[in-house]
This record gives C-alpha cells, structure tokens and sequence, in this order.
C-alpha cells in the first residue's frame, strides 16, 4: 500500500541533512542520517506511521538522536584522525538555507550557522550542549521537544543551551563585501608571493590550521603568528606552482578553492576581526572535498 505520507517524508530530506550536518560538521555523514532515518520510518509497521501525527518531526526527532550517538562516539574516531579534524566544508547554496527566521531576537541565522568559525565552535562543546543548542537556537524547537531528544528535564536542555550559548561570538563588524576584499587580497598576494603584503592582511595573532586527514599532504600541527603564517603559505605557492585561486563562497562566506587542471585539491575558509584575518581553515582531505569535485 502506498504510504500516505510519501510526499511529506520525502520533502524532509532537505530539512535532515540541514539540521544533521550543524550538529556533526560532516555531510556525508548527514547524508547517511538522512538514510537512515527514512530507513528507520519504513521500519515501522503501516499502522505505528498512520498512529505519527507529525512524521516530520518524528523524523527530526530520530535524526537528531543519531547525531547525539553519533556525537557521542565522535571524540574516539577523532583520536584515530591524523593532524586536526575541521568540519566538511560546502559550497555555497549548496545546503538550502532558505531565509533568516522572522524573530529578530533569534541570535543565529540559519546562514550564520554554517559559517566555519560557527561550526568549529559547535565542534568544542559536549553533544548534550551542542544538541540542544542546535534544535533551540537555530531550528526553534522547544525545550520540552528537546528534552525528549537528549534524554533530560526541559530545565536541563535550558541549561545546557544556555552553557553552549555563552561560547559563541556573534560580533560582526565587517560586511560581506569588507570580507570579501579581504580574502581576495589574501589571494593577490599569495599569487605573488608578497610575504610584506600577506603580514598585514593577518591579525598578529592568526592561527591557521590544515586537514589532510592523512591522505593528503598538509600541516599537522596549527601554525600560529602573521609571520609564521605567511612563511608557511610562501611555501605552498613555492612547492605547488601548477595550484590555481578561485574565490569562491565557502560555507556562505568568502573563501578561496585551489585546483589543478580544474580539480579541487584544497578548500580555505576565513575568518575576520577587525579587518584582519584571524583564522585560516585549509582542507585538503579529499574525502571531504566530495562537493566540490563534483560540482
């Protein structure tokens, strides 16, 4: 018998692997929670999915407890990882953010939430917090739904929101385009290996770090310092000369893709204080550069 909700299931898909890659940094692995909680729902007998008043958030529900699991076993994997482990990057539009919530007392944006400073910080807190932060914050959901996700009191997911809240900086002193003239200077000078010109467009306390994962060449340990910075990035252009720039919008900001004969083989995410940049993201493994050679 054909399932009556077909079509409300299937439009969830989107709205799964938006909420699962904030809460894991990864989309692939996002898009294996999707699966599995369609798999899950067609596990359950035609009666229990007619009994479900709400199969969408039934299937938030259960994707988001997978996450929590999957949370919960991360740090182990991540001992096991070679060098730093940084979120999987995507290109811009490709996680459908659709538009701001109408609350202007919401304190994250959808976009704002899959920028990789946002996702790095989300990356430091415990999966409790990091889950009902998500849910709360950017998703709306209720803390009486959220306890229903994590397994605590409504005042406990409160709580643990409130202690994942405390971490996150949501200070914006430059424009869209001020960042973006940033990394496109960045990218000028690196070109033309103006070490001069480099050190200046980096805070003196910049921190670049690199994810080769092993399986491909990169930095194992973060690089701190302007100076230090540039050096390292004078290198790169020096061993790697045949490595073509493309700006790009990387998580929703402006970012910058290396490629060889127009395959990706690097991704650089940016962030900016003060105009100046204090993080550099260099993503070089190429299980999580799957987006962007496929594009």
């Amino acid at each position: 018998m054909t399932d009556p909700h077909l079509a409300e299931v299937i439009g969830e898909r989107r709205q799964l692997i938006n909420l699962a890659y904030r809460l894991l940094g990864s989309l692939a692995e996002a898009e294996d929670v999707a699966q599995e909680t369609y798999t899950r729902w067609y596990a359950l007998t035609e009666q229990q999915r007619e009994a479900i008043d709400a199969p969408g958030a039934w299937m938030t529900t259960v994707a988001s407890r997978i996450c929590l699991d999957l949370l919960g076993s991360a740090r182990a994997r991540r001992e096991q990882y070679v060098g730093d482990w940084i979120p999987e990057p995507v290109p811009g539009g490709w996680l459908d953010t659709g538009s701001a919530p109408a609350d202007p007392a919401d304190r994250v944006t959808l976009d704002e939430s899959i920028s990789m400073a946002f996702l790095v910080v989300l990356d430091s807190m415990t999966p409790a917090e990091r889950v009902s932060f998500v849910l709360h914050d950017i998703f709306r959901y209720t803390f009486n739904e959220i306890a229903d996700v994590v397994g605590r009191t409504p005042a406990a997911c409160r709580q643990l929101a409130s202690n994942a809240r405390r971490r996150i900086d949501l200070s914006h002193d430059h424009s869209a385009a001020e960042r973006a003239g940033l990394v496109r200077s960045f990218k000028q000078a690196w070109e033309s290996q103006d070490i001069e010109a480099l050190v200046g467009l980096l805070d003196p306390r910049a921190v670049a770090t690199a994810d080769g994962g092993g399986l491909a060449l990169a930095f194992l340990e973060p690089i701190s310092g302007a100076e230090q910075i540039a050096g390292a990035w004078m290198e790169i252009a020096a061993r790697a000369p045949e490595v073509t720039l493309q700006e790009c919008l990387v998580n929703g900001q402006a970012g910058l893709v290396g490629q060889v004969d127009g395959v990706t083989v690097s991704v650089y995410a940016f962030d900016v204080t003060d105009g100046r940049i204090t993080r550099i993201w260099a993503v070089r493994n190429p299980e999580k550069l799957r987006p962007w050679i496929a594009r």
